[in-house]
C-alpha cells in the first residue's frame, strides 16, 4: 500500500517562504517520478513541478523562479521550497507518485496521491 504524507503547510505572510515535504513508503521511491500540484479554493486542482526519478526538474510557469522542488531518495522523501509567496498561492497541495521514472503535468500520469496540506499566504 502506497502512502503520501504531507506536512509543512501552514500560513504565512506574503513575501515569505516556506518548506513542503512529502514522506513516501509502499513502493521504490527511487524508480518515480514524483510531483506537486495544488488547489486553490473554488479552482481546479493545477500542476505545480515534477521530478524525475533522476532528479530532471519542470515547474509550471505560475512558480517558476520561486519555487522549486528536491528529493532525496535516502529518506523517501520529495521537497517543495516556496520563496516570495503570494495570496494567489494559497491552496491545497498535494503531492504524488507518477507510474514511471518520467513525468509531466497531466494527473493521469499519476496514480497514488497524498491527502494534502493546506497554505494560506496573507496579503
Amino acid at each position: 500500500q502506497v502512502q503520501l504524507v504531507e506536512s509543512g503547510g501552514g500560513l504565512v505572510q506574503a513575501g515569505g517562504s516556506k518548506r513542503l515535504s512529502c514522506v513516501a513508503s509502499g513502493r521504490t521511491f527511487s524508480d518515480h517520478a514524483m510531483g506537486w500540484f495544488r488547489q486553490a479554493p473554488g479552482k481546479g486542482r493545477e500542476f505545480v513541478a515534477v521530478i524525475s526519478a533522476r532528479g530532471t526538474t519542470y515547474h509550471a510557469d505560475s512558480v517558476k523562479g520561486r519555487f522549486t522542488i528536491s528529493r532525496d531518495n535516502a529518506k523517501n522523501t520529495v521537497y517543495l521550497q516556496m520563496i516570495s509567496l503570494k495570496p494567489e498561492d494559497t491552496a491545497v497541495y498535494y503531492c504524488a507518485s507518477a507510474k514511471g521514472v518520467y513525468s509531466g503535468p497531466f494527473e493521469d500520469n499519476y496514480d497514488y496521491w497524498g491527502q494534502g496540506t493546506q497554505v494560506t499566504v496573507s496579503s
